[in-house]
């Protein structure tokens, strides 16, 4: 991981009750970045697990809370029924492996740009402002500019793409 990358700090601010049932804030922290599970130090890039859900509905429950705020460091695969909401930066020349999710994205570009590449070959520069929506497609980023890349992503349990009949599945594959 890029030291530089490491020292940068996500604030996640967290509402509750107290015992009256008014609003609170329950936590007001900094996030310190770290890998995903499936990357294994492999690629130079940083992710910040704000939140992560495991069931729906969502329970807002105090006891919850606990497991949801430790996010999760997966990307392939969730619960089946929850969501994961992480910042990402890339780092420049960062290019993650060939991926599919179990899940639909959504991808919000904050700074910088970044290349989406499909395993169809379409390539498409996606710079900040931008929004993706990705339906379990295979595809890899790639930063290709001089400034670091920085991601919101939302991810949504989902059932596997079908096509024609074959289950496409999640996938993790360096040097792809």
């Amino acid at each position: 991981m890029n030291s530089d990358l490491t020292e940068l700090r996500v604030r996640r601010i967290v509402t509750g009750h107290n015992e009256s049932g008014e609003a609170v804030v329950a936590a007001d922290e900094r996030l310190a970045g770290t890998g995903l599970a499936e990357d294994a130090g492999q690629t130079d890039a940083t992710f910040f697990h704000v939140w992560a859900t495991h069931d729906m509905p969502v329970d807002l429950g105090d006891e919850a809370m606990m497991r949801q705020r430790q996010g999760s460091a997966t990307t392939t695969r969730g619960s089946g029924s929850g969501s994961v909401l992480r910042i990402g930066v890339l780092a420049p020349g960062t290019r993650s492996p060939m991926h599919r999710t179990e899940s639909l994205d959504y991808g919000i570009c904050l700074e910088g740009e970044c290349d989406m590449e499909l395993d169809g070959g379409e390539t498409v520069t996606v710079r900040a402002g931008d929004i993706v929506v990705q339906r379990g497609t295979n595809h890899l980023w790639h930063n290709r500019g001089t400034v670091s890349c920085r991601f919101a992503w939302i991810l949504l349990d989902a059932q596997p793409v079908e096509v024609g009949g074959r289950r496409l599945g999640a996938s993790w594959r360096h040097g792809a």
